[in-house]
Parts: structure tokens; sequence; C-alpha cells
């Protein structure tokens, strides 16, 4: 018998990790989660910001408790500029939970400038972001994706991409763009490598959405207006977008897809 749609996509009382969730695109997908009924861990680089968001998205589960949602979030304040930040949060993480049912790996990095000046430093430091952390932290954290996956719910591993790693979009972020196609291509190796381990590996791809990273894209009435006019879908992404995408990856919904793109762009790659 088929499970209801309700139940399908039911994420609640799993144990998630999301980088850099304290804000922008990584805040809406843990408000998702959050008031799913899902125990959310976030990090920040700071330790104000980090707790600020949990703060706030405690508070919105407070209120929905009539509604049966039991969420909770767990503020974390940690950099993942280098391997041993990535494993310090790992080790965060083992001293807090006996399982990992979800890891989304979205805190990134991103670096703007001119062919002729763009610096040898921003290579470094995006890679290691952006790269490096979410290989780390699925090493590191692997332990605990095995103590909750089982055949009929998966533990999952969600990275997220950018529209920039996939198609050409002309940004001057070099290092960035080059960044997010090495993680579209890391997501396939893992999910061949962790598909005996029941651990699934996705890349949500995310288009343009009102997030910090893509202000400088969207200043001005006539900038906004000119990228809105190339999306075929006609807006920018919602909150509803990506946090439906990777809710239906975490849940039973999305318990046979490992090795897959997302795409969530408003049709920009697919539409060409």
């Amino acid at each position: 018998m088929v499970q209801s749609p309700t139940s399908l996509f039911d994420v609640s009382g799993k144990v998630v990790l999301i980088t850099g969730g304290a804000q922008g695109m990584g805040r809406m997908i843990a408000e998702g989660f959050v008031a799913g009924g899902a125990r959310v861990h976030i990090t920040s680089r700071k330790a104000d910001v980090a707790a600020a968001a949990a703060e706030a998205m405690n508070a919105q589960a407070t209120r929905a408790e009539a509604t049966g949602a039991t969420g909770a979030c767990i503020a974390i304040a940690r950099d993942l500029s280098s391997p041993e930040d990535a494993t310090a949060l790992a080790r965060d993480i083992a001293e807090r939970e006996t399982r990992l049912d979800v890891l989304i790996n979205n805190a990134g990095r991103t670096w703007g400038a001119p062919l002729a000046t763009f610096p040898d430093k921003a290579w470094a430091s995006v890679m290691a972001v952006n790269v490096q952390a979410p290989f780390t932290l699925v090493r590191d954290l692997l332990p605990l994706l095995r103590a909750a996956a089982t055949a009929s719910d998966p533990a999952r591993v969600i990275n997220i991409g950018s529209l920039a790693g996939r198609i050409v979009e002309r940004l001057s972020a070099f290092s960035y763009a080059a960044s997010k196609a090495a993680v579209h291509h890391l997501t396939r190796e893992l999910a061949a490598e962790l598909a005996r381990d029941r651990i699934t590996v996705n890349t949500v791809v995310p288009g343009y959405f009102p997030t910090q990273m893509t202000s400088h894209i969207r200043a001005g009435e006539e900038r906004l207006a000119g990228l809105v006019e190339r999306i075929p879908l006609g807006r920018l992404g919602s909150a509803e977008d990506v946090v439906g995408a990777c809710v239906m990856l975490s849940s039973r919904a999305g318990a046979y897809i490992t090795g897959s793109e997302i795409v969530i762009d408003g049709g920009l790659a697919g539409c060409r």
C-alpha cells in the first residue's frame, strides 16, 4: 500500500546538520526542517549570529506546537575554512547525537573579480569551504550517518551546488564556479562509494534566490528586472522552492534517489 503524501514527505524526528544554516539559503532550509519537526543543528562563523537564528527558529517551533510539530534548532559556532574546522564540527555533533539522519553541506564562499586581476588567494579559501569541508564532514560523520541508515530510510547527504557550476553565467567568480562544478562531481563519487552503506548523496542546484550572495547581482530595479527577464518562470526562487527539494530528498519520497542533481532555477539551465 502506498504511503500518503503527508507521510511520504515526513521529516519529523530526524537529526539534521545544516552548515551555514544561520543565514541566507541555509536559514531557509533550516526553518523548513524545524517546522517539519526535525532536530536541526545549524552553524555559523559567528556565535551570536548562530544563536540568534536558533532562538528565532525555536520560538517559531514553540508557537507551532499546537499543530503537532516538535522541531528544535541548536546553534554551533564553527568556521569551515580548514579541514581541522570541519573535523571539529563533526566532533561537536558526535558529542551531542548518536546518529545523523541528514547532512546538508550548505556553507559556501565566493569571490568575484575581473580575470586580469583575479587573485591567487581567491582559490584556496573558496575551495576549502566549498569542496574540502563537505568531503571532510562526510568522512568524519560516517559513523553517525551509518548509525541512522536503514534500507528503507537511508541516511542522506545533500550538497548545495550552484547554477554557476552547471552552466556559464559570466559572474567573474572563477574559483566559485569551479568549486561548485567540483561539488557536483564529488556528489556522484560519494554516492557511488556510500550506496552500500545505505547513505544517499545528492546535489541541490539552486539558481537565483534572494540571498546575500546574490545581492550584487540584484542591486537596483533595472538589474533585478533584467535578471528576472532571463528566468523562464519569471521570478527568483523562494524559500519554499529550496525547502521542498531538500525535504523531498530527506524523506521517504527521496529514499531511492542518489547521485542526482535536483536543479531549482526556474528553467534557466533546462530551457535553453
